[in-house]
């Protein structure tokens, strides 16, 4: 009876993380399958590492939907997969750290004035992709009337807005799955009414044929990574935002379980089952994963922090990559609606960082602070870019390093100065 307790809990959780888990490819271009696939298997081999110490799902990080879709247009999917794969490896460096010194050589390295305006530049980094998609336009060219298309992105962005406020208790986990549940629906009574032929030159918006025609049972596509050593290197500093957001999560599951999984089984070990995660979802061409918030809520309402929820749910997910209804259904919800949800999400992500900066007490009016603020909001949302022989340096992953640079070689103000 228990295990059936904690199969629903599983698969109540897998609900909870779906909406953000399978975004993250529907934008970028990946297949949604390996996203399940990678998040499953992920979450299983993080549960190895630690020993099924602590209850957490991985799922489809957000930090690196632009650096995939810069990577998959400069070098393809093979070299895509294989950077991201290479990303993992960051996991280890600060597992090796914390090992090593402890967390307090980390905090040293990344301080909230360097992973604030980071956090800032991922989400603000794709705002022009998200204001595109909202208003139907793929590629710089327009795929569908915009009449119809602002239509769809504002009902959207609306019933988000609406549950994520007044939603309560486990509804109010779901924003995202719920804003394009409603997204899809109204797209779909547009389309059988023919009101959406009427704005959009007589052709329907959704191709239900091939929702149909999908099998029920298919084997995802297996991609073959490429050795790519220009994409290993502009995928791995983009990792060190959700390194440290990892750090965050494995803190705050433990606030809620009242355990400390910082000291068991240590942070070294979910670090490192986390990367392991990333290793292995980019090489099956899946996006890298990292702990979800979500999750953890929803643990915190259900007051069940039995690992054994996690595994249900990462199994259920496997099972669901190979489900090829599902995955056409993925694939057929519309641009507009997928743009009303990412100016909200992004946002969101955009004022976490800046939430960094005010927990922490950052002083802007301190010039070091300014200055190392200032210049990595630029040089990462502004493209700017740095060519290293063919090797194009740019975006979340430059913004990392310029902050971490200047972090480490500007003084710090005297504290008579910091008085004044």
């Amino acid at each position: 009876m228990q295990s059936i307790k904690d199969f629903i809990a599983g698969v109540q959780i897998l609900f909870v993380a779906f909406g953000a888990m399978v975004l993250v490819p529907l934008l970028t271009g990946l297949n949604p399958s390996m996203a399940l696939l990678g998040a499953g298997l992920g979450t299983l081999l993080f549960q190895i590492v630690t020993k099924r110490k602590v209850p957490i799902f991985l799922g489809s990080s957000f930090a690196f939907i632009a650096p995939i879709i810069f990577s998959l247009q400069t070098w393809g999917m093979g070299a895509t997969m294989f950077g991201l794969f290479a990303a993992g490896f960051m996991y280890f460096v600060f597992a090796f750290i914390i090992r090593w010194r402890g967390i307090g050589l980390v905090n040293t390295l990344i301080p909230p004035v360097v992973i604030g305006p980071v956090i800032m530049v991922i989400g603000l980094s794709v705002a022009v992709t998200a204001t595109q998609m909202a208003m139907g336009i793929s590629g710089g060219t327009p795929i569908m009337k915009d009449t119809l298309a602002i239509i769809l992105s504002i009902a959207t962005f609306t019933v988000t807005v609406l549950i994520t406020i007044f939603g309560k208790g486990l509804f109010r986990l779901i924003p995202i799955l719920g804003g394009i549940f409603a997204g899809y629906l109204i797209t779909f009574v547009f389309d059988i009414t023919g009101f959406s032929a009427s704005l959009n030159d007589g052709q329907n918006i959704l191709h239900l044929e091939n929702l149909m025609n999908a099998r029920w049972f298919a084997v995802p596509e297996f991609h073959t990574p490429e050795v790519n050593w220009l994409a290993a290197l502009f995928m791995l500093p983009v990792a060190i935002a959700p390194a440290i957001e990892h750090i965050g999560g494995i803190m705050a599951i433990g606030k809620v379980t009242g355990k400390d999984y910082t000291k068991d089984p240590g942070l070294d070990k979910t670090l490192a089952g986390d990367g392991l995660g990333v290793c292995v979802a980019g090489l099956i061409g899946g996006p890298p994963v990292t702990t979800y918030g979500e999750v953890t809520g929803a643990v915190m309402i259900t007051k069940n922090d039995n690992p054994k929820i996690m595994t249900y749910a990462a199994i259920f997910a496997i099972a669901m990559a190979f489900m090829g209804k599902f995955n056409a259904f993925l694939n057929s919800i519309p641009l507009p609606v997928m743009g009303g949800i990412m100016i909200l999400l992004f946002g969101t992500i955009a004022s976490i960082g800046l939430k960094t900066l005010i927990d922490a007490r950052v002083d802007i009016m301190v010039p070091r602070n300014l200055v190392i603020i200032s210049a990595t909001l630029i040089t990462g949302v502004g493209g700017y870019t740095i060519n290293i022989g063919s090797f194009p340096f740019a975006g979340v992953g430059l913004a990392a390093v310029l902050a971490i640079v200047l972090n480490l070689i500007l003084p710090h103000p005297k504290e008579s100065d910091a008085q004044d």
